[in-house]
């Protein structure tokens, strides 16, 4: 949510008559057609990758495995070849599509609720290991009152937990052991709902020893991408929620949330240094009017809003991938590419 630009004038013009001019500013005009278009494009891309999870869902492999040499990470070519192994992507596009939805939908009807206007849900298609880069509205209209901050921040993450632990419970209940004892090149970790699901399930093998269901796999993208949305700091829906509680404690939150992130991302993913950059440059929070203030029953939501991060926030999302790890391999590859580099310089100047 970014501070709007005013559309009002800032002195309205009076004329001779008692009653003061009335301005009317219609809403911009929202480009439908482009919605639409990125919405299938991302239906279309997370088909592409969701397909390749159950066709290693079926031949008992991880979710993620690229141990086969003959599909690649997004196997376009495979889907090209055969268009009609794109249907066996929709359990896992349909699933993960409908939590981005329902999450982006949360924030969309309470903006609606308080006549904020905002944008339709956009989504962004990315030919990744998940398909997509997720999906965000705009807020393009001051917000009315912290209380409002608060029913808007925090309306989207429930709104999209909820078919997430759905999705997890089914997902988990069809996904089997996996055949190969040989470790795939990409191993996630899983966050405690993960955890506390397979306890309910009475799933005897670890969860790493488990081929997932797209279904499930879809569950594990949606409650990663919730416990990234409720990050307590700078303009995350986590950030909303702590503004609109204490104003005053939201950029020391931020700062501790950034400060917080870089172990992480030495110790146990890189990624989360790109989130405390990203925190880092959002840290400043717009400007709300201060009444009415958030108590009673949403400050006792607001720890709803913890449990839900400490129930899907993953430390470790893929495991062997911390900065310490990572750290080396990127640079012996770069010494590997100088000396090549060199090499080749060398052997053009001999040949002169």
């Amino acid at each position: 949510m970014s501070e709007p630009t005013s559309t009002c004038p800032a002195a309205l013009d009076w004329d001779q008559q008692s009653q003061p001019g009335v301005w009317v500013i219609p809403p911009p005009r929202q480009r439908w057609w482009l919605y639409g278009l990125f919405l299938l494009l991302t239906l279309f891309s997370t088909m592409v990758v969701g397909a390749r999870m159950q066709f290693n869902f079926l031949h008992q492999q991880p979710a993620f495995s690229l141990n086969d040499d003959t599909l690649s990470l997004f196997p376009i070519g495979w889907i090209a070849e055969h268009p009609a192994n794109l249907l066996l992507g929709l359990p896992f596009s349909l699933t993960l599509m409908f939590i981005l939805f329902a999450h982006e939908m949360g924030h969309y009807l309470y903006a609606r609720h308080y006549r904020v206007y905002a944008t339709l849900p956009f989504f962004v298609p990315f030919p990744s290991l998940i398909g997509t880069l997720g999906a965000f509205i705009r807020i393009k209209s001051p917000i009315p009152s912290r209380a409002a901050l608060f029913d808007i921040g925090i309306a989207g993450p429930i709104a999209g937990f909820i078919p997430a632990c759905i999705a997890l419970i089914y997902g988990l209940s069809l996904s089997h052991p996996i055949a190969s004892a040989a470790p795939p090149e990409i191993q996630l970790g899983f966050p405690l709902a993960f955890h506390l699901a397979a306890r309910l399930l009475h799933i005897a093998v670890p969860l790493s020893a488990l081929s997932l269901h797209p279904i499930a796999a879809a569950a594990w993208v949606g409650m990663f991408a919730t416990a990234l949305n409720l990050l307590p700091g700078g303009q995350l829906d986590g950030g909303h929620i702590v503004f609109s509680i204490s104003p005053s404690l939201h950029r020391w939150i931020s700062l501790l949330t950034v400060f917080a992130l870089v172990p992480f991302g030495k110790y146990l993913w890189t990624g989360w240094f790109l989130w405390a950059v990203l925190l880092a440059l959002t840290g400043r929070h717009p400007r709300v009017p201060r009444y009415p203030e958030v108590s009673g029953g949403r400050r006792a939501l607001a720890l709803c809003a913890a449990l839900m991060l400490v129930m899907s926030f993953t430390p470790a999302p893929f495991t062997h991938s911390s900065g310490r790890e990572v750290w080396p391999e990127i640079r012996d590859g770069s010494r590997d590419t100088l000396h090549d580099l060199r090499d080749g310089v060398r052997h053009l100047l001999h040949r002169k």
